[in-house]
C-alpha cells in the first residue's frame, strides 16, 4: 500500500469537430475583434477635371453621335476556399490544447454492496456524449488512490459493463483502490459518438480525469473519497493504446502510474494494418488514408518522450490477437529514452508464456499481484 489511513494510499483538449466520420481504439489563446479599418475616399484630378476656360468666340456645339461603351464592371473571381484539414483536431500536439472535464460524475444505482467494497453504476458527460461505467468504491477509510480500468475490444453488441474488467477491478478495490471503469462511447448504454483512431475513446478518458481533478473535494459529492492525485491507468488490448495516447496528451504528475497489458501499439501504421486485416473491410479507409507524417502525429508512440507517469508492460510471448513484438518494441524505446534521461522512469516488462491474450489461470493471478504491488509502489 501506498501510505495513508483506512488501508488506501492517501497521496484533466477535441472536442471533435461535429461532422468528423468514422470508427473505433489546453489552451488556446483567445483572438480579439479585428481592428477597425478606415478607408479614406482620395480623388484624383485629371486634366478632365479642370474647369472650362472663358473663349471670346465660343465654339458651336454639335450633337454627337454616342456609341455604347462596353461594360466597364469586371466579372468577379470567385475566393478560393481551402478544405479543412480533417486530421488537423486528432493529432496529439491539438488533443493536448484543448479543454477537458465539465459536468459531474453521477451514481445511478448501486450494483454490488460486499463486505469490501461497495459497486455502482455511473454516468458522466464527455463532449456531450453520456458515458456510463461501475465503480467500486473501499468501504473503510478516505483518500482513496484511482485506479482507471480500461477495457479493450469486443462486439459492442456483446460488451457488458461489468464482466470485462470485474475481476481486476474487484482485486484493486479489496487492495484499497477507488476503481473507475468507463465503458466508452458506441458501447451501450453509452451514447454514440465519433471516433477516429479511437481517439474519442481517449477523450472519454481525458474528460472523466478532469472531473476527478474537479469535483474530488466535493466534501458531498460522489467522488469526494478518491485522491485525484494519485491516478493510475490500467489497460487491456485497445485499453492499453487508449491509455498510451491519455499519458501522452496528458503527461501530468498526478498521473502516476500505467499497467498495459497485451496493449495495442502507440504506432497507428501498426494499429491499423493490424486492423485491417481483422475487419476486412472499409472501416479504416479514413485512418489508412492519413499521409505519414500525419499518422506520426497523431500516434502517441512519436511522443513517448512526454511520458511521465511510470509504466509496467506485461503481455504473454504466445499472444494469437496482439503481436507481442510491439510490447518488446515498447520497452526497447522506454528503455533508451529512460537511460538517456528523457523520461523519469525505466518501465518494468514482464512476459508470459502459454498465456492466451487474456491471461488465465496462474498467470493471472501472477498479473493481478503485479499490477497492485507496481501502483502501490507509485
Amino acid at each position: 500500500m501506498k501510505p495513508g489511513a483506512g488501508g488506501g494510499r492517501w497521496a484533466a483538449t477535441l472536442a471533435l469537430a461535429v461532422g468528423l466520420t468514422l470508427m473505433a481504439c489546453g489552451r488556446t489563446a483567445g483572438v480579439g475583434p479585428p481592428a477597425a479599418v478606415t478607408v479614406t475616399a482620395v480623388r484624383t484630378t485629371t486634366a478632365t477635371d479642370a474647369p472650362p476656360t472663358a473663349s471670346s468666340t465660343p465654339a458651336p456645339t454639335a450633337t454627337p453621335t454616342r456609341t455604347a461603351a462596353p461594360s466597364s464592371t469586371p466579372t468577379p473571381t470567385p475566393t478560393p476556399t481551402s478544405t479543412p484539414d480533417p486530421y488537423a483536431a486528432l493529432t496529439i500536439d491539438a488533443l493536448a490544447a484543448r479543454a477537458y472535464g465539465g459536468g459531474l460524475l453521477e451514481i445511478v444505482e448501486t450494483l454490488e454492496q460486499n463486505d469490501h467494497f461497495a459497486r455502482y453504476l455511473i454516468k458522466y458527460p464527455s463532449d456531450g456524449l453520456t458515458i456510463y461505467g461501475f465503480m467500486n468504491v473501499p468501504n473503510e477509510g478516505s483518500r482513496f488512490p484511482v485506479a482507471i480500468v480500461l477495457h479493450g475490444y469486443i462486439d459492442p453488441d456483446a460488451y457488458e459493463i461489468v464482466p470485462y474488467t470485474r475481476r481486476y477491478a474487484d482485486a484493486l478495490a479489496e487492495a484499497g483502490y477507488f476503481v473507475i471503469h468507463p465503458n466508452f462511447r458506441n458501447y451501450p448504454p453509452s451514447d454514440s459518438g465519433p471516433d477516429p483512431f479511437r481517439i474519442g475513446y481517449a477523450i472519454d478518458v481525458l474528460n472523466l480525469i478532469a472531473i476527478l481533478r474537479q469535483h474530488s473535494q466535493d466534501p458531498l459529492g460522489t467522488l469526494r473519497r478518491a485522491d485525484a492525485g494519485d491516478i493510475n491507468l490500467w489497460g487491456h488490448s485497445m485499453g492499453g493504446g487508449v491509455a498510451l495516447r491519455v499519458l501522452t496528451v496528458n503527461p501530468a504528475p498526478y498521473l502516476r502510474a500505467a499497467v498495459l497489458y497485451g496493449s495495442m501499439s502507440g504506432d497507428e501504421s501498426q494499429n491499423y494494418g493490424r486492423i485491417r486485416g481483422w475487419t476486412n473491410d472499409d472501416r479504416v479507409r479514413f485512418e489508412l488514408g492519413a499521409a505519414p507524417e500525419t499518422l506520426a502525429a497523431i500516434s502517441p508512440a512519436t511522443y513517448y518522450n512526454r511520458l511521465a507517469a511510470a509504466v509496467a508492460v506485461h503481455h504473454s510471448e504466445a499472444d494469437d490477437v496482439v503481436p507481442v513484438a510491439w510490447s518488446h518494441a515498447l520497452c526497447a524505446q522506454l528503455d533508451a529514452l529512460s537511460a538517456a534521461g528523457e523520461i523519469p522512469t525505466a518501465p518494468e516488462c514482464t512476459f508470459y508464456d502459454l498465456q492466451p491474450h487474456t491471461f488465465r489461470g496462474d498467470g493471472d493471478a501472477r498479473f493481478i499481484a503485479a499490477t497492485i504491488d507496481f501502483f502501490d509502489r507509485h
